[in-house]
């Protein structure tokens, strides 16, 4: 079995899972979102860490359990917020000389706000759905496009000292393609498609391959080619979402503008 086949494959798997925990929302959805941001870090750290080093390992895993095990439970988000910035603020401050504090700091905040966006716009009613699956419609369609379009075409690179395989051509077409779908899964959810949400689709599919790019830098910054394993012909988790979880940082700050923080999935997809 070749590369994109085992890549194929396993997407399809993880996608179908994810969609169906998507559905159902509540709890489950709030596992996944604490599952990812654990992931994350996890795979953060040990891609960041220096040979033998073990600077504030327990508190950081330790802040990371608590985020993740009060993503769970019934958690006000902006206790999660706090406790995020209070921990990153401390171990920045205690690795203000170290590098490694510097990254497990960084690392904490990425993974943490990675979950809590995701959960924040899932969060149980109707809007909450509707943005979540135009998220996942825009990332993935810009992943999938960019990849073959760039694949087909080739061109100029787009980063090639962050990410040799990606080409302007690729970014282009995964935008392109990502507005349409994000457009036609608006249709199907049954709210109009307008030039707003265009709009707001084509941001989503810029910022998506930005945190794509930012994670390429991360590993070729620390001399890994990927984040993990865990995912056949994917990699790691960091890998799979990066993408993902820099898009659902900005939908979630763009909605939180509109509503003052109180409901950005309303606020954008409200019926």
């Amino acid at each position: 079995m070749s590369n994109l086949q085992l890549r194929i494959i396993s997407g399809v798997i993880l996608a179908s899972v994810i969609l169906a925990v998507t559905w159902l929302g509540g709890t489950p959805f709030r596992i996944v979102a604490a599952f990812i941001a654990g992931a994350v870090f996890y795979e953060w750290t040990r891609m960041v860490r220096p040979t033998g080093s073990t600077f504030q390992t327990v508190p950081a895993d330790m802040t990371i359990a608590a985020i993740c095990l009060a993503l769970v439970l019934p958690t006000p988000f902006w206790l999660l917020w706090v406790l995020t910035g209070v921990m990153a603020a401390i171990l920045l401050a205690a690795g203000a000389t170290r590098l490694d504090g510097r990254w497990h700091a960084a690392g904490l905040f990425y993974a943490a706000a990675s979950g809590i966006t995701l959960a924040f716009l899932r969060n149980d009613d109707q809007a909450g759905l509707t943005a979540i699956l135009f998220l996942f419609a825009v990332v993935w369609a810009t992943d999938i496009l960019a990849y073959f379009t760039g694949r087909a075409i080739g061109g100029p690179k787009l980063a090639p000292k962050i990410s040799p395989g990606k080409t302007w051509s690729g970014a282009f077409g995964g935008t392109v393609g990502a507005v349409a779908v994000a457009m036609l899964a608006l249709g199907a959810m049954g709210q109009a498609p307008t030039v707003g949400m265009a709009g707001l689709a084509l941001l989503l599919s810029a910022v998506s391959q930005a945190g794509d790019l930012f994670e390429s830098w991360v590993k070729r910054r620390n001399g890994v080619k990927d984040s993990g394993h865990l995912i056949p012909g994917h990699g790691g988790v960091m890998d799979r979402v990066d993408g993902l979880v820099a898009a659902a940082f900005a939908l979630y700050v763009i909605g939180g503008a509109l509503s003052g923080f109180g409901s950005p999935a309303k606020a954008l997809f409200g019926l």
